[in-house]
């Protein structure tokens, strides 16, 4: 029961983040501070499906992270969800258009090392 809510966590972690990601990099960087600016930023929050679908499933991810370490011990929860940086640093490249460089794809693979190490 333990790997079915990591992969719930994983992947609803993922595409919250993602979808988040991509939502708010369309509406482009938050210059205005002013309380007319954030009441603009905080329409557009509500108002966009890409920051809402990704609220809702970061949302699923935490219930799911819940349930995960009743079932399990946290030493294994945590490296074991780390599976969605992983799945995170793949879409932001070839989903998002994001430059990743050698050095990230570098820890993505020590990330990936110390998960197998210690999940099993």
């Amino acid at each position: 029961m333990r790997w079915l809510w990591v992969v719930i966590v994983v992947l609803s972690n993922t595409a919250g983040d993602v979808f988040s990601a991509k939502g708010m990099s369309d509406r482009g960087e938050i210059t205005d501070f002013r309380p007319r600016g954030i009441a603009r930023v905080l329409k557009y929050i509500v108002t966009n499906r890409a920051v809402l679908t990704g609220i809702g499933t970061n949302a699923v991810s935490y219930f799911a992270f819940l349930a995960l370490v009743s079932v399990a011990p946290l030493s294994f929860a945590v490296p074991a969800t780390a599976l969605s940086y992983i799945l995170k640093t793949l879409l932001a490249e070839f989903y998002l258009g994001e430059f990743v460089n050698r050095r990230r794809w570098i820890g993505v693979a020590l990330v990936a090392s110390g998960i197998v190490l210690i999940s099993f």
